[in-house]
């Protein structure tokens, strides 16, 4: 089945799984809030975690289950999504792999956690679909990078693609190593822009402008740019860059700095160390 056959499944799917989320952090409460804003069950949906500060928040905020209890919550659940650290991963997983886990989709979260160490924590044949989502999917504007091993069904893949298009966009990767793509360009590159919006706020407070002020320049700047890449698929990024910039004006001495300054290969080195974190990470977890 083609992407763009997945995502009309996507779209048209209507049986309602029972939804378990191992952890309850921010990606947690993000995507079961576009659920429930989406009109997905609150009863189908399913939190754990130790903390009881962050279960009562969840269910005082979502109306969804939380418990304590991992096993018992997997045991119930269709789709186990797995959203702790990487670190805690093994053990999250060897401790639910005494559970029947043949019929159940397994969604993972977490960077530079192998398909291969999954399978090797559960010890048992899974469904397993590793996603990248990235922090705006808390307010419903991420982008999820999507693997799924073979054997997953198109109609697994649609049920993952619905989840997480709740917060966002998505897309598919053919081969998990593109994963480590999806990270430097998307997992992480909303700090990327951060740091250039923070530089550029400071650097106008130092001028005598207060912080408000260049915030709201900076962002709607920042808001406004990224709409028009988006609504103008036909212009490259860098013909979109030229329109604005009339030679020998304010605009061209600012580019001129950026290029003088190695920018462009800053930037490359940034993504190559953010790859090849990622590519570390997924050799220690």
């Amino acid at each position: 089945m083609t992407q763009e056959a997945i995502s009309q499944e996507a779209k048209t799917t209507t049986a309602k799984q029972k939804i378990c989320f191992i952890g309850a952090g921010n990606m947690t409460r993000s995507i079961a809030s576009g659920l429930v804003a989406s009109g997905y069950p609150k009863t189908l949906i399913h939190a754990t975690n130790p903390s009881e500060a962050k279960l009562i928040a969840l269910q005082q905020d979502l109306g969804i289950q939380v418990s304590h209890d991992n096993l018992a919550a997997a045991k119930e659940a269709d789709i186990v999504v797995l959203s702790v650290k990487p670190q805690l991963m093994q053990q999250v997983c060897e401790a639910l792999s005494v559970l029947d886990l043949a019929d159940k989709l397994i969604i993972t979260i977490a960077a530079g956690v192998t398909a291969k160490r999954y399978h090797d924590f559960f010890n048992q044949p899974i469904k397993l679909i590793r996603t990248m989502p990235n922090t705006p999917t808390q307010i419903g504007y991420g982008m999820t990078g999507l693997y799924a091993e073979s054997s997953v069904s198109d109609s697994d893949k649609a049920l993952c693609e619905q989840i997480m298009q709740t917060g966002g966009e998505v897309l598919w990767v053919a081969k998990e190593d593109d994963l480590n793509q999806v990270i430097a360009l998307a997992g992480s590159s909303p700090a990327y822009f951060f740091l250039m919006m923070e530089a550029m706020i400071d650097s106008a407070k130092q001028d005598g402008v207060d912080e408000a002020t260049a915030r709201a320049l900076v962002q709607q700047a920042a808001l406004g740019a990224a709409h028009m890449v988006k609504e103008n698929q036909q212009l490259s990024a860098g013909q979109l860059r030229e329109n604005v910039t009339s030679k020998g004006g304010t605009t061209a001495q600012a580019l001129a700095t950026f290029e003088d300054a190695g920018l462009r290969t800053i930037v490359r080195q940034a993504m190559h160390n953010c790859m090849a974190r990622a590519q570390e990470m997924a050799k220690q977890f």
